[in-house]
């Protein structure tokens, strides 16, 4: 089992989302700053869904799927 798959469903950090995207975490607080990126505030804390941003990745980059079926497809080659 993959490890995104073992999370789906649950409440993401930047860092969670930072490696979810394979992006360094000041991208991502860049995205949030400029409301490109769906989360919300936990305190001060952003937070995320992996529903959420899946849908999003799908809608910014049509014909992708989301990056954990992307990595099941790598493992299992």
């Amino acid at each position: 089992m993959d490890r995104f798959d073992e999370i789906n469903g649950k409440v993401l950090t930047v860092k969670d989302v930072s490696n979810y995207l394979r992006v360094h975490p000041s991208t991502i607080y860049r995205m949030l700053k400029r409301n490109q990126l769906p989360a919300f505030r936990v305190g001060s804390d952003w937070r995320f869904t992996v529903e959420a941003i899946d849908h999003w990745l799908a809608s910014v980059a049509p014909g992708a799927s989301p990056l954990a079926e992307n990595e099941n497809r790598l493992s299992s080659k």
